[in-house]
């Protein structure tokens, strides 16, 4: 079914009008991340692990579902940010875990913060039921 583009006065299917808006909340993404310093990988990476604590590499390598390689390469921007620091597992010496600093932890409530703020103003043009029922298909896309 074909959504009306109000701006432009064109027709466009659903999936072009949902990668419009995916690619405009993108870009308010990195609007929101450049004061903080930080890459829009970087934050994910700093929310998983104030979220579920310290794991090793390849685990947040899973959460993020990204390759191991790329994992390491996020990490060591934030660890070179002092954000994150590497610690030797315990339980397995070749092992590493991976854990926010308190400078991690204040830059994952500035990153909460912003992006709360960002997702207000985006979606301020929708009334509560609106917001509901999008929040409701949303859902039952992500499944």
């Amino acid at each position: 079914m074909p959504v009306n583009d109000a701006d432009d006065g064109r027709d466009e299917g659903l999936a072009e009008a949902f990668w419009s808006v995916a690619r405009r909340l993108r870009h308010l993404t990195h609007e929101t991340l450049e004061p903080i310093g930080i890459t829009p990988g970087q934050s994910r990476a700093v929310a998983v692990l104030m979220r579920h604590g310290v794991m090793r590499l390849s685990e947040l390598s899973d959460h993020l579902r990204i390759a191991p390689r790329s994992t390491t390469e996020v990490v060591d921007g934030l660890q070179e940010r002092g954000l994150v620091e590497r610690r030797p597992d315990p339980a397995d010496r070749r092992a590493t875990l991976v854990a926010l600093t308190d400078t991690g932890q204040a830059t994952a409530e500035a990153i909460r913060t912003a992006r709360h703020a960002e997702a207000e103003r985006f979606f301020a043009n929708l009334d509560a039921a609106d917001r509901t029922t999008l929040a409701r298909i949303l859902k039952t896309l992500k499944s």
